[in-house]
């Protein structure tokens, strides 16, 4: 054998080898795959309930929120009414305020000036209706005063 059929040889012999890694290589990669769609089935069958759940929890949530809402735009109209109301209200006892504050105070005011006239008239005066408003020991006290005698 000469160098050359050697060289070719020992190439062949290195090829052969490279070959066979190579294939052993390739079959745990192809185990290795095959472990891997394994666990790809595995985990779909184990996640697709999970989906299921999870999908039927957002239309539920969907729900609620959506019952939300139409509570909140129940409760917003409900609080303009009773904002309405309570606006009509503040505004209708300013009206009766405005309107029955100066017929009332008249009328206290010529009931107090009609008593006071009455009890002139009878012959009290300022200083009796002072002391007593005209009770009998305040006329007493008077005559004492005056120096008359009680009677």
């Amino acid at each position: 054998m000469t160098a050359g059929e050697l060289a070719v040889l020992l190439a062949a012999v290195l090829c052969c080898i490279g070959f066979a890694a190579l294939v052993v290589v390739l079959l745990r990669v192809l185990d290795t795959l095959r472990d891997l769609r394994h666990e790809v089935a595995t985990l779909r069958a184990e996640t697709g309930p999970l989906l299921a759940e999870l999908q039927q929890s957002t239309r539920s949530a969907s729900a609620v929120v959506e019952e939300a809402r139409h509570d909140l735009e129940r409760f917003d109209r409900v609080l303009g009414s009773a904002e309405a109301i309570s606006d009509a209200m503040v505004g209708s006892g300013r009206v009766a305020r405005a309107a029955l504050s100066t017929p009332v105070i008249k009328t206290a005011a010529f009931a107090t000036g009609t008593s006071r006239a009455v009890r002139r008239l009878r012959g009290r005066d300022d200083h009796e209706l002072s002391r007593g408003r005209g009770s009998r020991r305040a006329r007493a006290q008077d005559r004492i005063e005056r120096g008359g005698a009680a009677g």
